[in-house]
């Protein structure tokens, strides 16, 4: 049973990545039929991940009212109807009004499963869920390049929503597996009383972790978001090309947690973070370069590559590194500074594209690679 729970929960986590990646690439063609500037994605995005922030710092509660199973599927019901109210949308009102439940949801499921599997599996079981939650974000583009190809963006989040309403009726047909799969567990989070979020900041080396979250996801988000648009205004390509390349970005990341996953028997959490940062500097570099779209592609599907087992690995050092009884309350915590990142950094991005020029979008996210590294190094002096 422990082993089916798991690969409903690798299901959900394709659930969860589908909305992510979709806004970014479905935007180049979104934004001169609203007759909006292109940084008004900023507008949308900010509302959403303020939700999902929401939702992160609250799961805790939320989680130990309900238990995990009902969060999970509720909150994948929710991701669902906010992607199908987004291809019913003309109007920036539509889209905030829609990303409530888009939001909420994604922050909900994120913290409660995230911390479920840190508790329950191994390190390579985590690699493994982002990895499945990297094919969720790899499938939204290429469905979004199809339908801009033939027919709409519309198409492409109605696709996107069909996607997610069959992870759905998963989710809710799978609950009364869990408490076969970790009958240990039954109960164990209504028993737990969360710490506040007063209690929580005060913990110590949390806000190392949390700027680590905050600057990697910050970098994932805002190549997701603005790479597309780097791609078509920087380097030439059509909408629905840029849409496609973004997905190699996506893959990279995917393809990164997955051969995390693998490696995890050998190298410790920390090695496999460093090794990803490796890659990362080899993927700056071939960005700085004068380069065709094409090098430029490479460059994108190593940040994912790179970037991609940093996260799984930070969420499974958690009850390592605070303790088993306080880490839901971390991890809403820290997914709430994930989002932070998702929220602000893509936003200044957006805004300074407009101003100045795509091309600013390389020296941008190099500045938050280079945070990122040394509080990575900070957090591990610490240890």
């Amino acid at each position: 049973m422990a082993t089916l729970l798991l690969v409903v929960i690798y299901i959900a986590f394709i659930g969860l990545g589908i909305p992510d990646s979709l806004f970014g690439a479905a935007w180049p063609a979104m934004y001169p039929e609203l007759g909006v500037p292109v940084s008004t994605a900023n507008i949308i995005t900010t509302f959403i991940t303020a939700c999902t922030v929401f939702a992160s710092v609250s799961s805790a509660k939320v989680i130990r009212r309900f238990g995990t199973p009902k969060v999970a599927a509720v909150s994948t019901l929710m991701t669902a109807v906010g992607l199908f109210g987004f291809s019913c949308s003309d109007h920036v009102l539509w889209f905030c009004l829609f990303g409530i439940p888009l939001g909420l949801g994604a922050g909900a499921i994120d913290s409660a499963l995230n911390n479920y599997v840190a508790l329950h599996y191994q390190a390579s079981h985590m690699n493994f869920l982002h990895c499945f939650y990297g094919i969720g974000v790899s499938l939204s583009p290429y469905l979004m390049s199809v339908a801009l190809a033939h027919t709409s963006w519309q198409a492409g989040y109605r696709m996107a929503a069909y996607v997610q309403t069959a992870i759905v009726l998963i989710a809710f047909l799978s609950l009364p597996i869990w408490s076969k799969a970790h009958p240990e567990a039954v109960g164990e989070e209504e028993t737990k009383n969360p710490l506040s979020l007063t209690q929580v900041v005060r913990l110590p080396k949390l806000w190392n972790m949390v700027m680590i979250f905050l600057t990697s996801c910050g970098v994932e988000c805002t190549c997701g978001i603005w790479g597309s648009t780097f791609l078509v205004q920087a380097k030439g390509l059509s909408a629905d090309t840029a849409a496609w390349v973004i997905m190699f970005f996506y893959i990279g990341m995917a393809l990164g947690r997955f051969l995390s996953g693998v490696l995890s028997a050998k190298i410790s959490s920390w090695g496999l973070i460093r090794l990803g940062e490796l890659v990362m500097v080899v993927a700056f570099l071939l960005l700085l370069l004068p380069a065709p779209a094409a090098v430029s592609g490479v460059g994108l599907f190593l940040i994912g590559l790179g970037n991609g087992p940093v996260f799984p690995n930070l969420i499974h050092l958690t009850p390592k590194i605070f303790g088993e009884e306080t880490s839901q309350s971390v991890m809403g915590v820290q997914m709430g500074a994930a989002y932070v990142g998702i929220m602000v950094i893509p936003v200044i991005c957006g805004v300074l594209i407009q101003e100045i020029a795509a091309e600013i979008f390389v020296g941008y996210n190099l500045i938050f690679f280079l945070l990122m590294l040394f509080f990575v190094r900070t957090m591990q002096k610490k240890k």
